[in-house]
C-alpha cells in the first residue's frame, strides 16, 4: 500500500477515536444531568413539593371559608331586611285596620238602628281578629324557631 492509503487509515483513526471520546463526554454529562437523586435528595424535594401543596390548600380553604362567611353575613342582612319589612307591612295593616274599625263605630254610633249596633259587634270582632293575627304574626317573627 502507498503512503497515501497509511494517512487516510490513520486519519480515519484520529476521527474515529476523537468521535469515541466526545460522545463518550457527552454521554457521560446527559448521564449526570438524567440521573436520578439520591433518596435524601428526593425525599427533600417530596417534602418541599408537598409542603407547597399543602400550603396552597391551606389558602384556598382560608378564602373559601371567608367567602362562605361573606355569604353568611349577606343572608343575615337580607333576611334581616325582610323582616323589618314584615314587621313594617304588618303594623301598616294593624293601623289601617284599627282606622277602619274606628270609622265603622264612628258611623254606628252616629246612626241610631239596630243595623248600626250589628255594624259595631261586626267591627269589634274584626278589629279583635285582626289584633290576635298581628300579634300572633309578631310573635312568630320574634320567634323563628317555634314553627
Amino acid at each position: 500500500m502507498s503512503d497515501y492509503s497509511n494517512d487516510e487509515t490513520t486519519g480515519f483513526a484520529k476521527g474515529l477515536l476523537i468521535g469515541m471520546l466526545t460522545g463518550g463526554a457527552v454521554g457521560a454529562a446527559l448521564a449526570l444531568l438524567f440521573a436520578p437523586k439520591s433518596g435524601r435528595e428526593l425525599r427533600s424535594d417530596i417534602q418541599y413539593k408537598t409542603n407547597q401543596y399543602k400550603d396552597k390548600a391551606g389558602e384556598l380553604v382560608v378564602a373559601a371559608s371567608e367567602r362562605a362567611q361573606q355569604i353568611v353575613n349577606e343572608g343575615r342582612k337580607r333576611a334581616e331586611t325582610l323582616v323589618d319589612d314584615a314587621r313594617e307591612r304588618a303594623s301598616s295593616l294593624l293601623n289601617d285596620a284599627e282606622r277602619i274599625v274606628s270609622d265603622a263605630r264612628a258611623k254606628a254610633t252616629t246612626s241610631g238602628s239596630k243595623a248600626a249596633g250589628d255594624v259595631k259587634a261586626s267591627a269589634g270582632k274584626f278589629a279583635e281578629a285582626v289584633k290576635a293575627g298581628t300579634d300572633a304574626f309578631k310573635e312568630e317573627l320574634r320567634n323563628p324557631s317555634a314553627s
